[in-house]
């Protein structure tokens, strides 16, 4: 099977994952990205979109069997080639955010709408199917606490708890001010000092090395789909301190020490009791029903719905064409 994705930006460690599950049982990939350069700071104007429409209907001419469209705004640009079956992928902030408009519009038109949580389906409706990132459990593994501290040089001398805030101040939806208040009233509380560690822009594979060293994970956003952070953190056994998002509640069940809270009280109280048990959770076991395996198993099916016919998995049948960037 032949399938060309579309994606606001291809080199997303959750979408190289995914792409990675999917070849491996016989799907050939190949990606076409939005015009432009971005970093974790910024959005691609509207000209980026525009500019990348016309490769995008010259690509799609070349015979595959679906398009996936991954983000709300790569939505109309998949629709514009009449073609090909299109799966359209949600993330969150465009469910939520200014682009949700345009997701719920352009949702009907597409063979497939997959969402990260029952959250999300509640908003666009109860055709889609939900299928949350999934996170690489070889990757994200609990490893000794003192090691991991060593690697990352927080190994200072300091008889401090290290709380991890995995993304950059300048993201507005995820509310950095909020968990930087939290922390200073719980610094302000325990005799141990407390550091807030925001951690971005590193190699996704040194994240591992942020989740071991870490006492507890700190999630405070305005809005998410299926935080990718949250599901690393229990891959590693570390606990988590979450506002009441996405899946976050579904992710965190039967998962202790942790917390969902709906208020700054309950986001204070739930640190100190994680802080002060100073233990690791029992995360893993939750992790493994978002592993990379069984999400790539869930959306193996959506494609066999879409396309009308199984993947052919086979060694000596698969596709030639794989993972190809096209410029």
């Amino acid at each position: 099977m032949h399938v060309l994705t579309v994606t606001t930006n291809e080199d997303a460690p959750f979408l190289t994952q995914q792409v990675d599950a999917l070849e491996e049982r016989g799907v050939s990939v190949s990606t076409v990205s939005i015009a432009g350069e971005v970093d974790a700071d910024t959005d691609r104007s509207p000209t980026d979109y525009v500019r990348t429409v016309p490769r995008l209907l010259r690509e799609a001419r070349n015979g595959y069997d679906l398009l996936h469209a991954h983000y709300g705004l790569t939505a109309p640009m998949a629709l514009a080639q009449l073609r090909t079956p299109v799966v359209l992928s949600l993330w969150g902030s465009d469910v939520h955010g200014p682009v949700g408009p345009i997701s719920r519009l352009s949702a009907p038109f597409c063979d497939a709408v997959v969402v990260m949580s029952e959250e999300m389906r509640e908003v666009i409706g109860d055709d889609c199917t939900v299928i949350p990132d999934g996170v690489d459990l070889e990757t994200f593994r609990p490893e000794p606490q003192a090691r991991a501290r060593d690697r990352v040089g927080w190994d200072d001398g300091e008889d401090a708890y290290n709380v991890l805030f995995p993304y950059s101040p300048a993201r507005g939806v995820k509310n950095y001010p909020r968990a930087e208040r939290i922390v200073t009233v719980v610094d302000n509380l325990l005799e141990r000092p407390v550091r807030l560690r925001t951690v971005y822009g590193v190699d996704h594979d040194a994240v591992p090395d942020y989740m071991n060293a870490a006492d507890a994970l700190l999630l405070t956003s305005y809005s998410e789909g299926s935080p990718n952070s949250v599901k690393e953190a229990l891959a590693c056994n570390l606990p988590v301190v979450a506002v009441d998002v996405g899946d976050v509640r579904e992710r965190l069940a039967g998962v202790a020490p942790s917390r969902v809270a709906t208020s700054d009280e309950e986001l204070i109280r739930g640190l100190i009791d994680v802080l002060e048990r100073g233990e690791r959770s029992n995360g893993r076991e939750a992790a493994r029903e978002v592993s990379i395996d069984r999400t790539a198993e869930r959306m193996l099916e959506v494609y066999e719905r879409v396309a009308g016919r199984p993947i052919e998995t086979d060694s000596e049948k698969r596709p030639a064409r794989s993972a190809t960037r096209l410029e």
